[in-house]
């Protein structure tokens, strides 16, 4: 049991999605509060290495260059650095290796860590438990971030409630310098997009949103994050609002991760779709409301804060599957400007801003 040998070294494993990164800090917190004095280090996608890597709980970063090793299977040079980079994960011993993500690449690392205990969802996916000598059975339909405490649980830590993230110094920098670069005064969040268009909300109903917020005096003007493959579509719901007389600054592959959250922390306020954003600003202050249609925010919403979300409605018996393409944005459409901006406008006046 982990809980009778010596902890000295612990490998956490969530590499993506970034929405899942940031919602990983309870279980670092929960690791470090039971073993303060144990190496942890945590293996995350490379871009998203500034997430999580100023955590004062965390001991260090292994950077997963996802994207060099993609498409290995049919090109063998690629399998050999993939190969090269999960023998290095054995270099030194692990004590406690714990798979969050529960995916076959996941499953390959854990495997090859070779820890004494390794830690995983007996209902992961592509084969990943298999690579598990505690496998644990999670109770269907908890909150994401329940099930990942449970596995921290079953390697013998205790749940500590602490959703915290931390701003990179050098992204702190960056926004300081880049004072002139902005309107002045303080600006709203919009996180306007979504991997899934099932999850987005109409763009529409995004500039409208902006153009109440404008009126409503609480802030100066609105911040548009995303990935640089999403510039363009940012930079059209830009250019709608820039026409209602909205001050906007599209930052849509403009800044990377650690910047990115620079923004989120110094917003007065994010409204997000269900994507990295909205966690991310829950862990930076939870000044923030989630926008969802097909997902269930009692899954995969904020956690523990059932009042930062906003669920479309259902029909009676509907089922949705957000990765239903001929969904299109029809269950997102249900939710109204009026009814966001009025739960935005509550939570405003107890955030005070």
């Amino acid at each position: 049991m982990a809980s009778t040998i010596p902890i000295r070294r612990i490998l956490l494993l969530r590499p993506s999605a970034l929405g899942d990164v940031c919602r990983t800090a309870p279980v670092l917190a929960s690791l470090r509060a039971q073993w303060p004095e144990a190496e942890i280090h945590w293996i995350v996608q490379s871009a998203f290495c500034p997430a999580v890597e100023a955590h004062p709980a965390l001991t260090g970063v292994i950077p997963f260059p996802r994207s060099e090793f993609r498409g290995a299977l049919t090109r063998p040079w690629k399998w050999l650095a993939m190969r090269k980079w999960l023998t290095s994960l054995s270099h030194e011993p692990w004590d406690i290796a714990i798979d969050c993500q529960g995916l076959a690449r996941t499953g390959l690392m854990m495997r090859a860590s070779r820890a004494s205990v390794r830690v995983c969802d007996r209902a992961g996916r592509e084969g990943a438990w298999l690579a598990a000598n505690r496998r644990v059975e999670v109770p269907i339909g908890i909150h994401e971030v329940d099930r990942m405490l449970s596995l921290a649980e079953a390697a013998g830590a205790t749940v500590v409630p602490d959703a915290t993230l931390y701003v990179p110094d050098e992204a702190t920098a960056w926004w300081d310098a880049s004072c002139g670069e902005r309107p002045d005064g303080p600006f709203a969040v919009l996180a306007t997009t979504s991997r899934w268009t099932s999850k987005a909300w109409p763009e529409s109903h995004w500039v409208d949103l902006a153009e109440r917020i404008i009126q409503s005096n609480r802030v100066a003007w609105i911040a548009l994050p995303g990935s640089p493959s999403e510039h363009a579509l940012v930079a059209g719901i830009a250019d709608a609002m820039h026409a209602r007389n909205i001050p906007v600054v599209n930052y849509a592959g403009q800044t990377d991760v650690g910047q990115m959250m620079a923004v989120i922390a110094r917003a007065s306020f994010t409204v997000s779709n269900d994507s990295a954003a909205l966690h991310m600003a829950l862990g930076l202050g939870a000044r923030c409301l989630g926008l969802f249609g097909p997902t269930d925010p009692a899954i995969v919403g904020p956690w523990n804060r059932p009042d930062l979300a906003l669920r479309a409605p259902l029909e009676d018996g509907e089922q949705a599957a957000y990765r239903d393409k001929t969904l299109g944005d029809s269950i997102m459409r249900r939710l109204s400007v009026d009814v966001v901006f009025s739960h935005m406008e509550s939570l405003s006046r107890v955030w005070g801003s």
